[in-house]
C-alpha cells in the first residue's frame, strides 16, 4: 500500500518493501524500536499508530508464510497502540482502519477469534470508511476482514469481492485490491478471473513474493 504518514525512524515506504519481500526479521527489528519509542512518556498518537501499522504488517507476513499463531500474536500486540492512537484522534480514518486491521488479522488464527474481535473489525473499519469514503485501503481492509470473517459473523467472500471492486474503482493502480480480488475469485472457484486479478497485481507490484505465491498456485481453469 502507499501510505501519506512517515514513521518517526524510517519511512512506511520501506515497511511495505520489507513486507513484499516478505522479511519478518527486518520488521521485528523495526517494531522493536517504534516500541521504544512509543513507550516513552508523552508518546503521541502518530508515535503509536506507527507502532500499531508495523505490528499489522508483522502479521500480514506471518500469515503469507502460513504461521496462523504468530500472525495473530503480532495483530493482537499491536492492538494496545492502536487503540491508543484512535483515544488521542477519534477523527483520523486511517487510525480506526488500522485497530479493524489487527482486530480482523486475529481471527484467522481461531474462528472463535470471531466473538471477540469481529465486531471491533467491522466497527473500526466502518469508521474509518464513515470518515473517509474515498481511501482505496480502507475498502481493501473491509474486504480482507469479510474474507476472513464467516458468513455467520457478517462477513463471506461475495462481501469481501464487492469490497475488493471498490477499491479499485477508486484507485485502478491499487496492487493489493487486485491481488486480494485475485485470491477471492480463486475461493469462488472463478480460477480463470483470478489468474487475471493476480497478474495485474503483479504487473503493478511486481517484488510481491505473495502476489507471485498466488499466481503460481492459482489453476488455469
Amino acid at each position: 500500500m502507499m501510505w501519506i504518514l512517515l514513521f518517526t525512524t524510517l519511512s512506511a515506504g520501506l515497511l511495505e518493501e520489507a513486507r513484499d519481500r516478505q522479511d519478518s526479521a527486518w520488521i521485528t527489528a523495526q517494531v522493536s524500536r517504534l516500541n521504544a519509542i512509543a513507550a516513552k512518556p508523552g508518546s503521541d498518537a502518530k508515535a503509536n499508530y506507527e507502532l500499531a501499522l508495523a505490528q499489522s504488517y508483522l502479521a500480514e507476513v506471518a500469515m503469507e508464510k502460513g504461521d496462523k499463531r504468530a500472525s495473530a500474536a503480532a495483530a493482537e500486540a499491536g492492538i494496545a497502540p492502536a487503540r491508543k492512537a484512535v483515544a488521542a484522534q477519534d477523527n483520523n480514518s486511517e487510525y480506526h482502519r488500522i485497530l479493524g486491521t489487527l482486530c480482523g488479522q486475529i481471527i484467522p488464527a481461531n474462528v472463535f477469534a470471531g466473538l471477540k474481535y469481529g465486531r471491533c473489525a467491522m466497527d473500526e473499519v466502518a469508521k474509518a470508511i464513515e470518515l473517509n469514503s474515498k481511501s482505496a485501503e480502507n475498502y481493501l481492509s473491509r474486504g480482507v476482514g469479510n474474507y476472513y470473517l464467516p458468513p455467520s459473523f457478517g462477513g463471506g467472500i461475495d462481501k469481501a469481492i464487492e469490497d475488493f471492486d471498490k477499491a479499485i474503482s477508486i484507485d485502478p493502480k491499487f496492487a493489493e485490491a487486485h491481488l486480494w480480488r485475485g485470491i477471492a475469485l480463486r475461493k469462488s472457484g472463478k480460477n480463470a478471473e483470478a489468474r487475471k486479478a493476480l497478474s495485474k497485481a503483479l504487473e503493478l507490484n511486481a517484488k510481491r513474493l505473495w502476489a507471485k505465491t498466488q499466481l503460481e498456485k492459482t489453476p488455469e481453469k
